[in-house]
């Protein structure tokens, strides 16, 4: 048989390579999974090409959020955080690192904040129960009001140890510590090899990459129906948290009671429905999007402004849009 010419051979050889490529490229897809854990849904996203690598590596971030719900539930009686809502008031009680550091974290938002972001707030928060419709009268509001207070929290970095100095006081890291959850989950997917991907956590979301060949599409839904979205942000590499009044509520004589408490007062926030913040980690953009939500717009956005490479979008009770100087209408698409 004739050797082929130079150029068959050329050809024979793409024929060939493009044949043994041609698996990886026809399997290669967005891999998609959803639980709920942490009192909310998680959702995990990412392109890899090979299926049962998908798997385990959203099985690993599930598996984290898991682990971080049993250490960090102010619900789950074992939980450490739990020991120390129990014990702190009497005692010195040592805590894990990790839940240490995400304290203290707390810590520095609560003075960056003047006090409007408080785990304490939990004080009081805690005897709303929002499936039950319950929620404390004025009168028990006040009897506990002088425990919300993020100074209340002693922190000894030497002994890793957490102390309560008024008896009424609990913390809930409600406000932080999805994000911390999903900033993990994202740090997982990066181990996995995951290039392209998004963990998100209820309101919390982290992105990696891209949406195929173009950002990642977050949408803001509409406060008041559920169906729709009020914008949709071109993200990538990003963090974008959304805290709401429509997320844990009831109303009670046509006044709504939601989770968002005012370590000031006691009561739900008013004056915002909505509070969306962007910028590089989870962590912070779930406790900030918290922070500008009781703040209200004109005070949220001011902070807002003093951060570098955050943004924010504020809705108030009008349904009126307010953005930080990072966002310009135009960047932005409105949902129809």
């Amino acid at each position: 048989m004739a050797t082929p010419p130079v150029n068959m051979r050329k050809l024979c050889l793409l024929i060939a390579l493009f044949t043994v490529l041609l698996p990886t490229i026809a399997f290669a897809e967005w891999f998609q999974e959803q639980r709920v854990i942490m009192g909310t849904q998680i959702n995990v996203e990412l392109w890899l090409d090979d299926q049962d690598r998908a798997m385990l590596c959203a099985e690993k971030v599930f598996d984290e959020m898991q682990r971080i719900d049993a250490l960090m539930s102010p619900f789950k009686e074992n939980s450490q955080l739990s020991q120390v809502n129990h014990q702190a008031a009497r005692h010195p009680v040592e805590i894990s690192k990790e839940l240490f550091m995400l304290i203290e974290q707390a810590q520095e938002i609560s003075k960056l904040s003047e006090g409007v972001f408080d785990i304490t707030f939990a004080s009081v928060g805690r005897f709303y129960d929002y499936r039950k419709n319950v929620r404390p009268t004025d009168e028990e509001i006040k009897s506990k009001l002088d425990a919300v207070n993020y100074r209340h929290i002693q922190l000894d970095h030497d002994q890793l140890t957490i102390t309560f100095t008024h008896p009424g006081v609990s913390i809930d890291l409600g406000g932080i510590a999805k994000g911390y959850a999903v900033d993990n989950g994202i740090q997982l997917l990066i181990e996995c090899g995951v290039k392209n991907g998004l963990v998100s956590a209820g309101g919390d979301s982290r992105i990696l990459g891209k949406r195929g060949d173009r950002p990642w599409m977050m949408g803001i839904q509409h406060p008041r129906k559920r169906s729709e979205l009020v914008v949709a942000l071109p993200l990538s590499n990003a963090a974008i948290s959304t805290s709401g009044d429509y997320e844990r509520f009831f109303i009670e004589d046509g006044k709504r009671y939601h989770h968002i408490i005012t370590p000031g007062s006691g009561k739900s926030a008013t004056g915002t429905i909505s509070a969306t913040v962007i910028g590089e980690d989870a962590v912070l953009t779930d406790a900030l999007s918290t922070t500008v939500f009781i703040m209200g717009a004109a005070r949220g956005i001011k902070l807002i402004e003093t951060l570098p490479d955050i943004d924010a979008i504020i809705i108030d009770t009008r349904g009126k849009m307010h953005f930080s100087s990072g966002l310009q209408e135009p960047d932005i698409k409105s949902s129809k």
